[in-house]
C-alpha cells in the first residue's frame, strides 16, 4: 500500500472540516487507491503546532482544539519555513488567512515546500492570484502538483472541470457571480431590508465579516477574477490589474430602478481576451430576468466558462457550507493520489 504523508499548515474552521473529511474517508481512500493517507504535522500561529512522523491522532487533535482551543503538547518550535524544509511529509495542505496586500507568507509556504519537492494544495487565494506562473513552473520543474480548487467557489469544480473534461477547448472567456457575501446584500436590499440589519444577521450566521470591507468593495472577487485568468486563461495578472467596483455606493434607489426594470443588481466578475491580454473586471451589472445570473440567490455562486469548443458552460454552487470549502482540498488531494 502506498502511503501519502499531509502536512497542514493553519487550522481554522476550513482546516477542521478538512480534517473531519479526511477522516471519514480515510479507509475508503485505502479500499479505492491502495493509499494510506496520515497527516504528520499541524502548525497554526496561536494553537500550538504539532508533529508525529508515524501520523497524528487526528480525532485526538481535534478533539483538543475544539475543547481547549490548543494542542496540549506542542512539540514544533521552529518557523514556518523551517518546518517545511526539515519535517517529513509528502504534500502540503496550505490553509493559512489571505493577506490582500501580497499574497504572503502563504506564497513563501508555498514555494518552500514545492523547492522541496513536494506537492502543494492551497485554499488561499493568494498564491494563484499574485504569483501563479512562477509557482506553476517550479511544481512542473520538480515533477510535483500545484493546486489550488478551493481558490474561487469552495469545493466546486472549476478547475478540474475545465483541465480534465474540457479537453483541447480554449476558455476566451468568463464572467460569475463569486461573492456570496455582496450577492446576499444586494438580495435582501431587493426585498427592503436595511443595510445594518442585513450586516448583523450575516455576521451572526458566520458568512460575513465583522469588517466586511473586502467583500463590499470588490477585493475578494477580485481576487477571484485574477485567479481564474492565471489558471483557466494563461494570464499572468494581480488583483491589483483587475478593474474593481464594488457595492458599497448602492442604494435602496438604485435597486428600486433596477428592480422597475425586470432587473437584479449583481456584483458581476469578468475575463476576457482584448488585444492580445487578458483583462479582468470586477462590476456593479444590471442582470435581466432572462440570464441565469438573475436567481442566483442568497450565498450561492455561478461561473460561466466560455471556450471555443464548447461555447459557454455554467455551473452554480448552491448556498455552500464549510463542508463544501472542505471538499475543495479534499479532491485536489484525491487527484494527487490518483495522479491526474
Amino acid at each position: 500500500m502506498k502511503k501519502l504523508r499531509l502536512f497542514v499548515l493553519g487550522f481554522g474552521n476550513a482546516g477542521k472540516a478538512f480534517t473531519r473529511l479526511l477522516i471519514s474517508k480515510q479507509e475508503e481512500i485505502e479500499k479505492a487507491f491502495k493509499t494510506q493517507v496520515k497527516v504528520t504535522g499541524i502548525m497554526t500561529l496561536s494553537r500550538g503546532s504539532i508533529y508525529e512522523p508515524l501520523g497524528i491522532d487526528l480525532s485526538l487533535a481535534l478533539n483538543e482544539i475544539e475543547k481547549n482551543g490548543v494542542f496540549s503538547k506542542p512539540n514544533i518550535h521552529m518557523d514556518a519555513r523551517k518546518a517545511l524544509e526539515m519535517l517529513e511529509y509528502d504534500a502540503l495542505i496550505e490553509l493559512t488567512p489571505l493577506n490582500p496586500e501580497n499574497g504572503r507568507p502563504a506564497i513563501d509556504h508555498v514555494k518552500t515546500a514545492l523547492m522541496e519537492g513536494k506537492h502543494v494544495i492551497t485554499a488561499n487565494k493568494g498564491p494563484a492570484a499574485f504569483s501563479y506562473k512562477e509557482l506553476k513552473a517550479l511544481a512542473d520543474e520538480k515533477g510535483v502538483r500545484f493546486l489550488c480548487e478551493t481558490a474561487v467557489m469552495d469545493g466546486t469544480p472549476v478547475f478540474n472541470l475545465v483541465e480534465k473534461t474540457l479537453l483541447m477547448s480554449e476558455v476566451t472567456g468568463f464572467r460569475g457571480i463569486l461573492n456570496s457575501t455582496t450577492n446576499f446584500i444586494l438580495d435582501e436590499m431587493g426585498k427592503g431590508r436595511e443595510y445594518g440589519d442585513i450586516l448583523k444577521e450575516g455576521t451572526e450566521k458566520g458568512f460575513i465579516e465583522r469588517d466586511p470591507k473586502m467583500d463590499v468593495e470588490g477585493f475578494d472577487a477580485a481576487f477571484k477574477t485574477a485567479v481564474l485568468i492565471n489558471v483557466l486563461m494563461d494570464g499572468n495578472v494581480t488583483p491589483l490589474q483587475i478593474e474593481r467596483e464594488g457595492i458599497e455606493n448602492i442604494t435602496e434607489e438604485d435597486i428600486s430602478k433596477a428592480s422597475m426594470e425586470n432587473k437584479k443588481l449583481k456584483l458581476v466578475s469578468r475575463g476576457e481576451r482584448r488585444d492580445g491580454t487578458v483583462k479582468g473586471k470586477v462590476s456593479v451589472e444590471k442582470v435581466p430576468a432572462d440570464d441565469i445570473f438573475y436567481n442566483i440567490e442568497g450565498t450561492s455562486s455561478v461561473l460561466s466558462v466560455t471556450t471555443d469548443l464548447m461555447k459557454t458552460i455554467s455551473i452554480i454552487e448552491h448556498e455552500p457550507l464549510i463542508e463544501q470549502t472542505a471538499y475543495g482540498p479534499f479532491s485536489d488531494l484525491l487527484r494527487i493520489i490518483t495522479n491526474t
